[in-house]
């Protein structure tokens, strides 16, 4: 199999039925499987899925396992010779696999890559690229100057390796992600992507940004708690 598509499903409902729609669009010319992995969600997301889509694979988790336990799960029984780890408030275009696993394949060193993500109104969301945080890019961001934390070594539009990729969307190969650990699990919900992408790029790997493949998230809807 080529590729698995992951969705972390946490009481996204109606966001989490859109993501798969555009996940089947993405993949329909693609030998692949779409798990939903679900951190123990008590709306009616799972019900909804189940009923509609029965070529979607849904792992039931008997708690909240948080952002890198869950993935891991996932990860572990995924077939795929990649990976993408997906937010379920995530709408994908149609050729955006296709373009990353081209992409992959011609650049062997690639760790994982990550795209060009807009929120729903069309704006550019700056975190695609990032630099890895230190004490005083972190306090200038919190200043308002934020141009030390995200990467601004690459234009919106370009291709290019950058440090940090977002979480929302991170594509690679299983066996890379697995040679380095996967997601590191004392990480309940955010500072994991950081983590990971850091470890990719001591163990000799490229993160890339980028922005041929594009996506549209409706940043928040998944990490929304009661």
């Amino acid at each position: 199999m080529v590729l698995s598509v992951i969705v972390l499903n946490y009481n996204a409902s109606v966001f989490l039925e859109l993501c798969i729609e555009s996940v089947q669009r993405a993949t329909q010319q693609i030998q692949s499987e779409i798990i939903v992995v679900d951190n123990d969600s008590t709306d009616d997301s799972i019900t909804r899925i189940a009923s509609r889509y029965s070529n979607v694979r849904i792992i039931r988790l008997d708690d909240n396992y948080g952002f890198s336990k869950a993935n891991n799960i996932a990860v572990e029984q995924a077939m795929g010779e990649f990976i993408c780890l997906v937010n379920p408030d995530m709408m994908l275009t149609e050729h955006v696999f296709d373009s990353c696993i081209a992409f992959a394949k011609a650049n062997s060193n690639t760790g994982f890559l990550g795209i060009k993500l807009s929120d729903g109104t069309g704006n550019f969301f700056p975190g695609s690229k990032r630099r890895v945080p230190t004490p005083l890019n972190a306090i200038k961001k919190l200043m308002g100057f934020p141009s030390s934390y995200y990467d601004e070594r690459i234009a919106t539009d370009a291709n290019g390796p950058t440090d940090v990729l977002v979480g929302a969307f991170m594509f690679g190969k299983k066996k890379v992600y697995q040679e380095l650990g996967g997601l590191d699990e004392r990480y309940f919900m955010y500072g994991e992507d950081i983590d990971l992408s850091y470890r990719i790029t001591l163990g000799g790997y490229e993160n890339w940004y980028f922005p041929q493949a594009k996506i549209i998230h409706y940043k928040g809807e998944s990490t929304k708690k009661s």
